[in-house]
Order: structure tokens, then C-alpha cells, then sequence
């Protein structure tokens, strides 16, 4: 069951970089980890440098996968972003966090939604 959600995972983020470099991004980082947490993907959307969270789901479910962004994921994106920040010395830029939702199921294409500014610092 684990590998399938990571399979699962891997293949949303294969699509929403794709996505992300239709809609006129530059890929700065994919899978960025650190000790407080990980960013699915880092990317420059004109001024601003975004950090991308990646939610897929396969078939029906209660919750969009936007909504299963939690606070406390939330959180942890937040502290690794900081962490990549000073650690890169960005301090200069504008930056923002962006959300992809990637719905997929068996019988039509995926269904791509992206949210800019999805959450703030």
C-alpha cells in the first residue's frame, strides 16, 4: 500500500512539473529535503520564488486533496522554506506558496489545479 501512494506521488509531481513549466515556471528544485521538512518542488514564477506543495489523488474521496494541506504540514513547509531561504541567501526575494491539486482516475485525463498563493509565512 505504501509504495502505491508513493508511486502515486511521484507520478503527481511528474505532472504538476510539467504543469508548472507549461504555465511558464523555472524548475529551480524538485523534492527538496532538509531536517524540518520537505518542499515537493521550488520553482520562480516571474518576481516571486514559489514553493509548490503537491497533492494526488486517485478516485472519489471526501476531501479534495487541497484540504488535506493540514496546519501542521502547513508548518513544516513553512520551516523548510525558511531553512532553504538562509541557506541560499534568497533573503532579497518575494516569495510565495502555491498548491497543485492533481485528480486523477481511470477513465478521462487529470484534472490539474493550480492555486498561487495557496498559504502564506
Amino acid at each position: 500500500m505504501k509504495s502505491q501512494k508513493k508511486a502515486l506521488g511521484y507520478h503527481g509531481e511528474s505532472l504538476a512539473l510539467n504543469h508548472l513549466i507549461l504555465q511558464g515556471y523555472e524548475i529551480i528544485e524538485a523534492n527538496f529535503f532538509c531536517k524540518l521538512g520537505e518542499i515537493d518542488i521550488i520553482a520562480r514564477d516571474n518576481k516571486y520564488i514559489c514553493f509548490v506543495e503537491v497533492k494526488t489523488r486517485y478516485g472519489p474521496h471526501i476531501c479534495t486533496a487541497l484540504e488535506s494541506i493540514t496546519y501542521s504540514k502547513t508548518q513544516k513547509i513553512k520551516k523548510a522554506a525558511k531553512f532553504y531561504i538562509q541557506q541560499n541567501n534568497l533573503h532579497k526575494n518575494f516569495f510565495r506558496f502555491d498548491a497543485i491539486e492533481i485528480l486523477l482516475n481511470e477513465y478521462s485525463t487529470p484534472k490539474i489545479n493550480l492555486i498561487k498563493d495557496a498559504f502564506r509565512l
